[in-house]
C-alpha cells in the first residue's frame, strides 16, 4: 500500500514531510527556473511551466502534443505505480494545469500542496539546491478525452441546463473592458469567478474553505458539468484543481479557453 493512500487530494506541508522518502513518489516543482535554484522541497523536479502548454498562438493553452508529453513524464521517471506530489509558488495555477494533465494521461494517483512552496516555507520546513536526475526517456502514454472540452464540445453544450461555465478570468476581461484576443466579453451562461479570490491571503495562498460555500451561491454546483477556463487554462488550472478537490464529478478544462474562443470567426461573445 502507498504511503499516501489515506490522503486527501489536497495535503498540508506536513503530510508531504513525512513521506519525502517514500519510493512511489513523484514531487515535482512549477515555480520558476530561479525560484527552483534557490531552493525547492528536497527531492523536488523542476517542470518549467511553458511546458505544460502547446505555446501556439492563437490558443496557446492547448494540449501539447502526445511526443512533447512522452518526454516530459519520461524524464520525471512516470510509471503506473507512482505517486504525483505536485506545487507552484503561485496558489495553484500551473499545479492545477499539471494535475489536469495527469487526467488526460489517466493517472489518478496524485496530490496538491496546498499552498505550495509558500506554505512549505512558511512552516520553517527546509529547502535544497540539489537537482536530481532525469530518470529516462520517453514513456509510452495514452491521452484521454474526457479531461478536456473542446471549442466545439462547449458551443454544442451552450444552454444546457447541467452545465456550469466558470470563467477564472478577471472581471474586465469577462465584461469585455479589457480585450486580449479579437474578440472581448465572455462565453455566453459563463460565470466569473477570478481565480486567486479562491485563495486564502492570510494561510499562505491555500485554498479558500469557504469554496463549496461561494460555487454554490454561483450555481457551479456539483450536479453539473462544469467546464473551467480563463486565457489560456493556466488560471484555469487553480479552478480545475477546487472542482476536483471538492469532490465534482463532472469538470472538463477548455485547453483552447478564450485565446481559441475569442479569436474564432464563429464563437458567440457575451458581454
Amino acid at each position: 500500500m502507498s504511503a499516501f493512500s489515506s490522503l486527501p487530494l489536497v495535503i498540508e506541508p506536513a503530510d508531504l514531510q513525512a513521506r519525502l522518502g517514500a519510493s512511489e513518489l513523484i514531487l515535482v516543482d512549477l515555480t520558476s527556473t530561479a525560484r527552483y535554484e534557490a531552493g525547492h522541497i528536497p527531492g523536488a523536479r523542476f517542470v518549467d511551466p511553458k511546458r505544460t502548454q502547446l505555446g501556439r498562438p492563437p490558443a496557446p493553452g492547448l494540449l501539447p502534443s502526445q511526443a512533447q508529453l512522452e518526454v516530459l513524464f519520461g524524464e520525471l521517471g512516470h510509471n503506473p505505480s507512482a505517486v504525483y506530489v505536485v506545487y507552484d509558488d503561485e496558489g495553484g495555477g500551473w499545479a492545477g494545469r499539471f494535475i489536469w494533465l495527469l487526467d488526460v494521461i489517466g493517472h489518478s494517483n496524485y496530490h496538491y500542496l496546498d499552498g505550495g512552496l509558500l506554505s512549505w516555507q512558511a512552516d520553517g520546513l527546509p529547502l535544497s539546491i540539489e537537482v536530481p536526475a532525469t530518470v529516462g526517456g520517453p514513456v509510452p502514454l495514452t491521452l484521454h478525452d474526457e479531461p478536456t472540452a473542446t471549442r466545439e464540445y462547449l458551443q454544442s453544450r451552450l444552454g444546457a441546463a447541467d452545465l456550469a461555465i466558470w470563467d477564472a478570468r478577471g472581471p474586465t476581461e469577462y465584461s469585455g473592458e479589457k480585450v486580449v484576443s479579437a474578440k472581448g466579453g465572455h462565453i455566453p451562461g459563463a460565470v466569473n469567478f477570478e481565480w486567486t479570490a479562491g485563495m486564502d491571503q492570510a494561510r499562505n495562498l491555500r485554498i479558500r474553505k469557504d469554496m463549496p460555500q461561494i460555487l454554490e451561491s454561483l450555481g457551479i454546483t456539483p450536479d453539473k458539468e462544469v467546464v473551467t477556463h480563463c486565457q489560456t487554462h493556466h488560471r484555469s488550472g487553480f479552478t480545475y484543481l477546487v472542482a476536483k478537490a471538492l469532490g465534482y464529478p463532472r469538470i472538463k478544462g477548455y485547453a483552447g479557453s478564450w485565446g481559441e474562443w475569442g479569436n474564432h470567426p464563429d464563437t458567440p461573445v457575451e458581454k
